[in-house]
């Protein structure tokens, strides 16, 4: 035992240089290949010799991965060093310089534009730019900070940081939609070499992880993690809110109540109580009632609980709509912008109805956000689940059209989908998942979920068509298994978006599957639908795709990390 010890210590000490020296060999076999097998000998600097430097094999070697290697090299070209870590934060930080000019030039077309829409689209930009720097700049340190004893997590982190900077970019340009003149193609051209350099950091990242699984390093940190938890073990929010034990509340940080009961009439104002920067959780306490108000928890207010009396007692609502002149980003009746997010009991609306177009009830753009019998109710664009990772336990979602999009990593467990009547001549879709980038985490994973619909849906004639979703972007992904489809879903399962866009590019499985919509004989056939075998399977399962779950754990809610016995 002792010797083993000593061992996994010795072999954790060296993991770091073991990690790099892999990347630079691996990727200068890649290199010299290229070259034909006859790449010059390093430079030993200075003189005028035509050797490649060793500086600049270190470059190439670090671009290697990358689809734009040709921004990749010359966003290095200045790095004078060979230390893969420090040429990865140079990529890094070149990416947040680029991304500050185009917050700098979108003040200047936000003074030329002459319309409150595309003012509007660039308020959007500024605001998920400035978080895309934020993920950048905390991508970098968390590289400079390599952690050997959790290994797997600590590239997770990484690869979703980095896909989120590449949501937030994408979030920018969508928030054009409809504008008139040519904002929206100068902000593309913009973020042009942004949105390259971003790709290329998540590819840089992304070898880093494939080598990890090559050299099978991955359990070096001895199995158990070490991740912050959300609740410490004698909160009294573990011992009784979350466990739901009648009203035998202990003291939260805040109360709400609109009788006057509790410390505050709305929740803005308990929101408003939170310290700024907060990293201690802090307990919200909604009474039963309806909060007619647009709730938004700021950037780096983290830890906030919202705990209600039911999800049909505590109902927050809001009215806002794309048909209302309001960008579909900024429509969310309640928006959670920070970490470490949780509700329970509770229930988002947005009341603008199948008239009202893009309304979201919820957006959720924070990472490591838990829900637990939240209802989240409205008709086009309910739940923007937007950026990062999120976990859903016994909710229920209903909508008409894409009523669950977005492009973080998901995860939904014994959750009930209700597809609602929508407007005449219009189909439905539970899902528009949103991935742009091949190596982004983004995914919809539905587990042992039920997907139903409202009585006044069903007892329409002639009947109308819906189907478990469609490609929203390029390289969409969603996965269904272990769930409950009833017979309205069409034959066809999945809807094309428009033409053939994204139909041999998107990754649509299904598994495991029960019901009378259930049946794959009749499934579409694009190249992107994908057949899912149990190895699959368990890979899209919470313990395995988020390679790391104690934050779900922390929050004390129904939780499988596998397949389930159905």
């Amino acid at each position: 035992m002792g010797d083993d010890g000593k061992k996994k210590k010795i072999l954790i000490g060296g993991l770091a240089s073991v990690l790099l020296v892999a990347m630079v060999i691996c990727v200068t076999v890649g290199v010299e290949r290229n070259s034909g097998g006859n790449a010059a000998a390093p430079s030993t600097g200075g003189g005028s010799g035509g050797g490649i430097s060793t500086a600049n094999k270190a470059v190439h070697a670090i671009c290697s991965p990358t689809d734009y290697k040709e921004t990749c090299e010359s966003s290095l070209s200045g790095a004078n060093t060979t230390d893969p870590k420090e040429l990865i934060k140079v990529a890094f930080n070149a990416a947040v310089n680029n991304i500050g000019e185009a917050i700098k030039n979108s003040a200047l077309l936000k003074d030329a534009a002459a319309d409150n829409s595309t003012k509007d689209a660039l308020d959007i930009c500024n605001d998920v730019l400035e978080s895309a720097i934020d993920d950048l700049k905390r991508a970098g340190d968390k590289v400079g900070a390599f952690d050997a004893t959790k290994v797997d997590e600590y590239v997770e982190d990484l690869k979703v940081w980095l896909s989120a900077v590449i949501t937030y970019q994408e979030t920018c340009i969508d928030a054009f939609e409809n504008t008139t003149g040519d904002t929206a193609e100068k902000m593309k051209n913009l973020l042009k070499t942004a949105r390259e350099l971003s790709s290329n950091g998540l590819a840089m990242v992304s070898d880093v992880s494939s080598i990890i699984g090559q050299l099978q390093l991955g359990n070096l940190g001895g199995g158990a993690t070490t991740s912050r938890r959300l609740f410490s073990n004698d909160d009294w929010i573990n011992r009784r809110v979350l466990k739901g034990r009648g009203k035998a509340y202990a003291k939260p940080n805040a109360v709400v109540a609109q009788d006057g009961s509790g410390q505050f009439k709305t929740i803005k104002e308990a929101i408003d109580s939170v310290p700024k920067n907060n990293e201690k959780t802090f307990v919200i306490y909604i009474k039963a009632g309806v909060y007619k108000e647009h709730v938004e928890i700021p950037k780096k207010m983290n830890k906030i609980v919202f705990i209600g009396d039911g999800p049909l007692k505590t109902r927050i609502t809001g009215s806002k709509s794309f048909a209302g002149g309001v960008k579909t980003f900024q429509t969310a009746t309640v928006a959670v912008n920070a970490e470490e997010f949780t509700a329970k009991n509770i229930g988002f609306e947005n009341t603008a109805g199948a008239e009202g177009h893009q309304a979201v009830a919820l957006r959720v753009s924070g990472d490591k956000a838990v829900f637990y019998n939240v209802a989240i109710d409205g008709y086009q664009d309910t739940l923007y689940a937007h950026n990062y990772r999120q976990f859903y336990s016994d909710c229920s979602i209903s909508g008409t059209i894409d009523f669950i999009f977005g492009d973080s990593l998901s995860l939904f467990q014994n959750c009930k989908f209700i597809v609602r009547k929508p407007m005449d001549n219009q189909a439905c879709m539970v899902t528009a998942q949103g991935r742009v980038d091949p190596r982004s985490v983004g995914a919809i994973v539905i587990q042992n979920g039920h997907i139903t619909a409202e009585a006044a849906f069903l007892a329409t004639k002639p009947a109308i068509d819906a189907y478990l979703g469609r490609p929203w972007k390029e390289l969409s992904r969603t996965i269904i298994m272990q769930s409950d489809i009833d017979g309205f879903i069409s034959p066809d399962g999945w809807s094309p978006w428009m033409g053939n866009f994204a139909l041999d590019t998107c990754y649509y499985g299904e598994y495991q599957n029960r019901g009378a919509g259930s049946g794959l004989a009749n499934r579409v056939t694009w190249k992107g639908i994908k057949k899912i075998t149990p190895e699959i399977a368990q890979s899209w399962t919470g313990g395995v795709a988020f390679k790391g779950d104690e934050w779900i754990k922390a929050a004390r809610v129904p939780y499988v990390p596998t397949l389930m016995k159905i």
